[in-house]
């Protein structure tokens, strides 16, 4: 795995900013109040398909039409966020997009992918399935398999973790979810880099306790997934480079339930 320097994270967030704008973070004041401390959002929702994904999306999407000008499609497999951020930057470096899903996947995701010109396929019972899947039709189909976790799509992500530490350079807490692991090594890059002693702390779903399972025992386990409301951090099967990264630099990993997310959801949209 690369060691990522603040050159190399500044020189990608810059080429991350030419597609979209840096997004807001906002200390909510009635938040702070029922937290009992300071607490800052950072609002992903305001970039084009509604998550930080896309960031190391359209980053993988510029490298891969600059790196390899004679591929002309991609695979992905997704549960929804990782899904809509290749279709969205796929368009963008003119190729052509098919995204593997998982059979129940959320309608929404599965309406907003094709949206942004991904041609679905629907298989497997859960994202391993999907992206054993994708991955043997790239072989097939000679198309590329863009993938859920790459050094590249960290280094995108991590465009956002600048931001956050840029606008609160003594924030000593940052909670990041984690799905296949992106977000939280992106956040760990960036946080080793400009040289904190911020703590990361990874929050995976009670519903999908690989990592968190993975993280107590210092190696990859596999973990049933049951449906949740977190469909986005449904993983079964850790990443070996991501849970390295963050075995190595998160101070903990926590889980939470259905009716915890749930809770947490009330308290934001209703501060």
């Amino acid at each position: 795995m690369v060691t990522f320097n603040r050159d190399m994270l500044e020189t990608d967030a810059a080429l991350v900013h030419r597609v979209f704008p840096p997004t807001p973070q906002i200390c909510w004041p009635l938040l702070s109040a029922r937290a009992g401390c300071e607490v800052w959002v950072k609002h992903e929702n305001h970039l084009p398909v509604g998550a930080f994904k896309v960031r190391g999306g359209v980053l993988y999407m510029q490298r891969l039409r600059k790196e390899r000008p004679e591929i002309q499609g991609v695979i992905a497999a997704t549960r929804g966020n990782n899904g809509q951020s290749v279709a969205y930057a796929a368009a963008k470096a003119g190729l052509a997009v098919q995204i593997v899903v998982p059979h129940g996947n959320s309608p929404e995701k599965n309406a907003a992918m094709r949206a942004l010109g991904g041609e679905l396929i629907e298989h497997g019972e859960d994202f391993q399935e999907a992206l054993e899947y994708a991955a043997g039709i790239a072989a097939e189909r000679r198309l590329h398999f863009a993938p859920s976790f790459e050094e590249t799509l960290i280094s995108g992500v991590a465009s956002y973790a600048l931001e956050l530490f840029g606008a609160v350079p003594d924030i000593d807490c940052v909670y990041v979810p984690i799905g296949l692991g992106s977000g939280i090594c992106g956040t760990i890059a960036a946080r080793d880099a400009l040289g904190l002693n911020t703590d990361i702390v990874g929050v995976a779903s009670a519903e999908a306790p690989a990592y968190a399972l993975s993280f107590a025992c210092g190696r990859a386990t596999d973990a049933k997934v049951a449906p949740g409301i977190a469909d986005g951090m449904a993983c079964r099967t850790p990443n070996p480079a991501a849970l390295e990264i963050i075995v190595r630099g998160a101070a903990r990993l926590v889980t939470v339930t259905d009716s915890e997310i749930r809770a947490a959801m009330r308290y934001l949209f209703f501060r």
